[in-house]
């Protein structure tokens, strides 16, 4: 959901501007934002008031298919056979693996070959990349539940309607988050409607339309009207760089609270501490994308879910290849899931290479220092003996700010001035390359002379 296109607002002087804002841009983004999901919003609730009632647990499971199947529906109308078509095959291969004791392994190996043959156009190109998300989730679904079998967390293979009812589960069919069956299971069993779950639900959508409108009426235009730095002409290009990085952060963090709106109001995604249940579903973090701490907190801030299922199902897999190998190996599978598109592959590949040496150097240099400015916070009584020193608070906004610098670039590429024909069909390898010639590779420039850094002091 773009809403309003970039260039709408772009020529009024400042107080046409600011009079334009509430009327044309904010008040309709809202509205479009709310009449594109309000249906989803309503199944989500009939599944959750249903499954209150006193029903055999089939009918629980079969409800949830049938509303998933809708949600596909109206969302991709007939184009949605090829998630169905992804499902039926992940089941078929667990059920042929069932004696296995690889069936993770084996139903990875199946959608890869799914997905791969779908990006090499078995479906057109458009029509698959409206459907990415979806497949995501399915694709995240099918393999976790291989593993946790595997593992022995999920007893036995599921039968054919729980399976479906894990799959086309309404509140994450077409926004994610993604989840692990077992939580599924609790979502059927449905617990008590509380007032901080409505609180949930009525918080998760506020802040998604919050941030649907800042992705729309105020990230782009945010140093030419709301912080006007334009006049500084050779800052020019890393600004507009900027808000196209602001306008893509502000989309994904619409759909991670959008993606909690709908999973909770189905009624999932609560954690239970004896007999106090909290609504506490987190997709995205993004003061913590904003304002980072370091690159390694923004990758797991951007997407909470997905970066578990990452780390449980891919890198911990991948380990035995070395910790390089795995860290490249997760970001390779990352981007395979979110569509082979070469600018996509090429961000996902750069923050691999970004991450890793930022993880190195900063590990070397807490020991050098014996300080607390590793990517990830220390915690409470950690061994460093400097921790809240005044030169140790510089250093960790020093990469902080050098983190919102990888961001900036590395955003650059999801232009808001692009035609919706070129956003939906993917970005080609020479537009991901001259707009990161127009920066002058800075950000890859920067990440070598840091692993050159790291080197010598190692």
């Amino acid at each position: 959901m773009r809403g309003i296109k970039v260039g709408a607002m772009a020529t009024f002087t400042r107080e046409e501007f600011y009079q334009q804002l509430l009327s044309s841009c904010m008040l309709p983004t809202a509205q479009q934002g709310f009449e594109q999901v309000w249906i989803l919003l309503l199944l989500c609730l009939a599944c959750r008031l249903l499954w209150r009632l006193s029903l055999p647990s089939y009918v629980k499971h079969l409800s949830t298919v049938a509303s998933g199947f809708y949600a596909l529906y109206h969302f991709f109308q007939l184009q949605m056979v090829w998630v169905v078509l992804l499902s039926l095959l992940c089941y078929l291969v667990l059920f042929l693996c069932r004696h296995s004791t690889q069936r993770g392994v084996l139903l990875s190996i199946t959608i890869l070959i799914y997905l791969l043959m779908g990006e090499m156009h078995m479906v057109d190109t458009v029509s698959w990349h409206k459907m990415r998300g979806a497949q995501m989730i399915v694709a995240m679904k099918a393999v976790s539940l291989g593993f946790d079998l595997d593992r022995g967390e999920v007893p036995t293979i599921p039968s054919p309607v729980e399976f479906m009812g894990y799959i086309y589960f309404v509140g994450t069919v077409i926004f994610g988050p993604w989840f692990r069956f077992r939580t599924y299971l609790q979502a059927v069993e449905s617990r008590k409607i509380t007032f901080s779950w409505f609180q949930k639900v009525f918080l998760s959508f506020f802040l998604c339309l919050v941030c649907l409108i800042m992705s729309t009426c105020v990230a782009p235009y945010l140093f030419s009207y709301f912080i006007p730095l334009y006049s500084y002409r050779q800052l020019r290009k890393w600004l507009r760089a900027y808000e196209s990085a602001s306008s893509f952060h502000f989309s994904n963090y619409f759909v991670g609270f959008l993606s909690e709106t709908t999973a909770t109001l189905a009624g999932s995604g609560f954690t239970e501490e004896k007999e106090n249940l909290k609504w506490d579903l987190t997709v995205s973090r993004p003061l913590r994308v904003e304002l980072p701490r370091s690159m390694v907190e923004v990758v797991t801030s951007w997407n909470l879910p997905m970066s578990r299922w990452l780390n449980s199902y891919v890198f911990k897999n991948s380990l035995k290849l070395g910790t390089f190998s795995a860290i490249l190996v997760t970001y390779a599978a990352s981007a395979l899931l979110h569509g082979l598109s070469f600018h996509l592959a090429a961000v996902l590949l750069s923050l691999g290479f970004i991450t890793y040496i930022e993880h190195v150097l900063r590990k070397r240099l807490s020991v050098i220092f014996d300080a607390c400015i590793l990517s990830k916070k220390c915690q409470p009584g950690c061994s460093h003996r400097h921790s809240m020193n005044l030169w140790v608070r510089l250093l960790n906004l020093l990469f902080g700010a050098l983190a919102v610098f990888h961001l900036a670039y590395l955003g650059s590429l999801f232009d808001m001035d692009a035609d919706d024909s070129m956003e939906e069909q993917g970005y080609g390898m020479s537009y991901t390359i001259n707009k990161w010639s127009e920066l002058s590779w800075a950000s890859h420039w920067v990440t070598f002379g840091c692993w050159v850094f790291y080197r010598l002091i190692s």
